[in-house]
C-alpha cells in the first residue's frame, strides 16, 4: 500500500508510451502503473505467456506499415487478454478485489494522461482552424527560409519551448508547421520530426516541469530547482550532434510550396494565448495547489469552450462590420469569402483528435499496468543497482526508457533509492527524459507525431538514423560526467 500512496501521489503528464522488446529480460523488468499484485506470477507460465501476448502486440504495432492495421487494435487486445489472465488467476485464489483494484488505479491513471493529450491536440486542431499554422508556413515561405533553415527553426524552437511547456505539446506543433510548409516531400519531414522529436525531449529534460520524470525527482526532493540547470548543456549537446550530422543530408532548395496571402480567422491569436494560460493554469495547479496537472488542462479546455461560444454569439455582429467595411472599399473578393465563414465550434476540434493515438494509449498503459502487477516490479533495476556501477546502470535504464515507459523506469528507481551519488540522480534524470529519442515510440512526443505526419515520419524512418542519434545519447553522457564531475564524489 505504500508504493501504491506514493504513486497516487505522482503527478502525470504525458510524457513516454511504455514498450517492452524482444529479450525476455527487458520485457518483464519494469513496474507498469498499478501496485505490485500478491501473487507473483513472474515466473509461473501465466506470467510468460502474458509476456509473449505483448511481445506479439508488439510486432503488430512495427509492422503497422507494413499490414496497413493500425496500431491501436493490437494493443487493445493484448490489454484484454493480458488483465484477463490476471483476473483468472485472482478468482482461483479468491483474492478477485485485489485485482480489480488494480486495474482501477491502472485505469485512474490511463484517464488523467488521456485527457491532457486531448486537451493538448484540441487547442491544436482549433490553432489548425483558425490557420495559425497555415500563416506560419505562409511566413517562412515569404522569408524563403530554405529546407535547413526550416529544420534548424522548427528544432530549435523545439528545444527552447519544451522546457516551458511539455515536450509533447511542443513536439506536435513544431510538426504541424514542417508538414505544412514541406507538405508531400516526405524525405524532408521525416528528418525535420526527427529532429523535432529530439530536441523536444531533450529540453525538458533540464526543467522541472519539462518532463513527468524531472517532476518526480524534484518532488522527491533528491534535485533542487536550480540544480537541473546543470543538465543544460548535456542536452543542448544531445540535440546538436545528430541535428548537425541530419542537417548535411538535407537538400539546400525551398520548398516548392505556392506562395499565398494567408489571414488569420477571427480569435486565432486570442486561441493561442489560451493555450499558453493553460499551460500556466497546469503548471500553477502543480507548483501551487500540488494537484494533477490534467486539472489546469482541463479548466484551460473550459478557457477554449468560453470563448468559442463568445466567438458564435458575436459572429453576426462582427460579419456585418465587416460587410460595411468592404462595401465601402469595393473588395468584393472579401465579400466573397464572408460568405463561407462558419461559427467555431470546440467539440469539432475535439472529434477531429488523434484518437488511434489515445486508444493505442490506453492499450500499452494497461498492458504495462498488467505486466507490473504480475510481480516485475524492479526486477531490472534491482539486477542492474545490485550487480552493476550506478553509472552503468543509469544509462542502461535510460537506453531502456526507449523501449519502456520511462515513468515506470524513474518510479522504480526511486522507489528502490539506491545509494547514489547526486551526479547520479542527475545522471538518470538525464538518460531517462532523452533515451525515449532513440526510437520513435520512445516517447509520446514521438508516437503523437507519428500520428500527425502518418506516412512520412515512421518508426522505420527513424530506426535508419538511430545510430546518429545514438551519438547524441552517449555525448550527453559524457559532457555531464565531465561537466559535473564534483557531483559524483558524495555518495
Amino acid at each position: 500500500m505504500k508504493q501504491l500512496a506514493m504513486l497516487l501521489r505522482q503527478p502525470r503528464s504525458l510524457r513516454r508510451w511504455p514498450f517492452l522488446l524482444v529479450a525476455p529480460l527487458l520485457l518483464v523488468s519494469l513496474p507498469g502503473y498499478a501496485v505490485t499484485g500478491e501473487l507473483d506470477l513472474t515466473g509461473k507460465g501465466i506470467g510468460l505467456f502474458a509476456v509473449a501476448i505483448f511481445v506479439l502486440a508488439y510486432l503488430l504495432v512495427i509492422a503497422e506499415e507494413k499490414i496497413h492495421m493500425r496500431k491501436s487494435k493490437p494493443v487493445l487486445v493484448a490489454a484484454g487478454l493480458i488483465w484477463g489472465l490476471i483476473g483468472w488467476v485472482y478468482v482461483q485464489n479468491g483474492m478477485s478485489a485485489a485485482s480489480e483494484h488494480a486495474f482501477r488505479m491502472t485505469l485512474l491513471e490511463f484517464t488523467e494522461l488521456m485527457l491532457f493529450l486531448l486537451v493538448a491536440m484540441t487547442y491544436i486542431n482549433a490553432m489548425e482552424e483558425r490557420r495559425v499554422f497555415d500563416k506560419l508556413r505562409s511566413w517562412m515561405l515569404i522569408k524563403g527560409f530554405s529546407y535547413r533553415t526550416l529544420f534548424w527553426i522548427t528544432g530549435g524552437l523545439a528545444f527552447v519551448l519544451s522546457p516551458i511547456a511539455d515536450n509533447l505539446t511542443t513536439a506536435l506543433l513544431m510538426c504541424a508547421v514542417i508538414t505544412k510548409v514541406a507538405e508531400g516531400d516526405k524525405r524532408f519531414i521525416n528528418l525535420a520530426c526527427i529532429n523535432v522529436v529530439i530536441a523536444a525531449n531533450a529540453g525538458g529534460a533540464f526543467s522541472p516541469f519539462g518532463d513527468i520524470t524531472t517532476l518526480m525527482v524534484w518532488q522527491a526532493g533528491l534535485v533542487g530547482f536550480q540544480e537541473f540547470f546543470n543538465l543544460f548543456v548535456p542536452s543542448l549537446v544531445n540535440f546538436l550532434v545528430p541535428a548537425v550530422i541530419m542537417s548535411l543530408f538535407i537538400k539546400s532548395a525551398k520548398p516548392s510550396s505556392v506562395l499565398e496571402d494567408v489571414s488569420l480567422k477571427r480569435g486565432a491569436i486570442r486561441i493561442v494565448l489560451l493555450f499558453l494560460l493553460t499551460i500556466v493554469t497546469a503548471v500553477l495547479c502543480h507548483t501551487l495547489l500540488h494537484l494533477p496537472p490534467v486539472l489546469g488542462m482541463m479548466t484551460g479546455l473550459g478557457y477554449l469552450q468560453f470563448f468559442g461560444y463568445y466567438l458564435r454569439q458575436s459572429l453576426p455582429r462582427s460579419l456585418a462590420r465587416k460587410r460595411e467595411r468592404y462595401s465601402r472599399r469595393g473588395d468584393d473578393k472579401k465579400l466573397a469569402q464572408l460568405g463561407s465563414v462558419v461559427p467555431f465550434d470546440v467539440f469539432s476540434r475535439v472529434a477531429r483528435a488523434e484518437w488511434d493515438t489515445l486508444l493505442f494509449f490506453y492499450g500499452v498503459v494497461m498492458c504495462v499496468g498488467g505486466l507490473g502487477f504480475m510481480g516485475y516490479l524492479g526486477l531490472l533495476s534491482e539486477t542492474l543497482y545490485g550487480s552493476w556501477d550506478a553509472t552503468w546502470a543509469n544509462v542502461t535504464l535510460g537506453a531502456v526508457s526507449s523501449l519502456v515507459d520511462n515513468i515506470p523506469v524513474m518510479f522504480a528507481v526511486l522507489t528502490m533509492e539506491p545509494d547514489m551519488s547526486h551526479g547520479h540522480w542527475l545522471l538518470i534524470t538525464l538518460t531517462a527524459g532523452v533515451g525515449g529519442s532513440l526510437l520513435s515510440i520512445g516517447s509520446a512526443a514521438g508516437v503523437a507525431v507519428m500520428g500527425h505526419a502518418r506516412g512520412a515520419y515512421t518508426f522505420m524512418g527513424h530506426l535508419r538514423w538511430m545510430p546518429v542519434i545514438m551519438l547524441g545519447y552517449i555525448a550527453s553522457i559524457l559532457v555531464h560526467l565531465w561537466l559535473n564531475a564534483d557531483s559524483f564524489a558524495i555518495g
